[in-house]
């Protein structure tokens, strides 16, 4: 296998662990650096910039090559699917989150419009990777119904007042995160954070709610393992 940290100084663990702390925590460029800083590991915040852009596709491609496969299977009973607003250099963008029943995210996917080429474009996209559900629940946005009806799967959309929370509490962790940026510049830039952090988001998120204590860490530390051999 190519080894990605061929040509870099700076150890893997390192870069991982920066790479780690920007996208999982609502963390600057400069809190990064100075948490860094206080492990004796000293780095600019524009090496943490150029880190996480040129290793967090990597990392974020093999987490879905490895958990798409067993996704598969259990990904075909329910989806939840939402949109949320996002400004980029002051102008309204959209993303469109699409989330199974357990929780985990699918796929994000940014449009300016939210019309129905948007809606039937981000389903493509969506049911290339994971083939079709048996039941879509969305809210009452019309574009859902043309673009489902367009593909002769408008019998499976379901809504409802509070039958798609699931999909509204998966842009809560993106809303931390994106508080603690400068913003989006473009279009390219929050597709591809997004498409980062909703990997690195479902790789450690373990539902501490659902087990109990000694369950939750040793599968925390699991992840952390599996964390600190990507790209090896």
């Amino acid at each position: 296998m190519k080894n990605s940290f061929k040509y870099f100084k700076t150890s893997p663990e390192i870069i991982r662990l920066a790479v780690m702390m920007y996208v999982r925590f609502p963390l600057s460029l400069r809190q990064v650096e100075d948490l860094l800083h206080e492990r004796g590991i000293d780095v600019s915040y524009e090496t943490v910039r150029y880190w996480w852009n040129r290793f967090g596709p990597l990392f974020a491609a093999e987490i879905r090559k490895k958990r798409q496969a067993d996704a598969r299977a259990s990904t075909q009973w329910r989806w939840h699917l939402d949109e949320v607003y996002v400004k980029i250099n002051g102008e309204i963008h959209y993303l469109w989150r699409a989330v199974y029943h357990e929780g985990e995210v699918l796929e994000s996917f940014v449009t300016k419009k939210r019309d129905r080429k948007a809606a039937l474009t981000f389903l493509r996209k969506i049911m290339r990777r994971y083939d079709s559900p048996q039941i879509m629940v969305t809210d009452k946005l019309r574009s859902y119904r043309a673009a489902m009806k367009q593909i002769g799967i408008e019998n499976r959309q379901e809504t409802g007042r509070w039958l798609n929370n699931r999909a509204e509490n998966s842009h809560q962790p993106f809303r931390r995160r994106e508080r603690g940026m400068a913003k989006f510049r473009s279009t390219k830039s929050l597709q591809k954070f997004v498409s980062i952090h909703a990997s690195v988001h479902n790789h450690f998120n373990k539902e501490r709610h659902l087990n109990n204590a000694n369950t939750f860490k040793a599968d925390r530390a699991a992840a952390l393992v599996e964390w600190r051999q990507l790209a090896v």
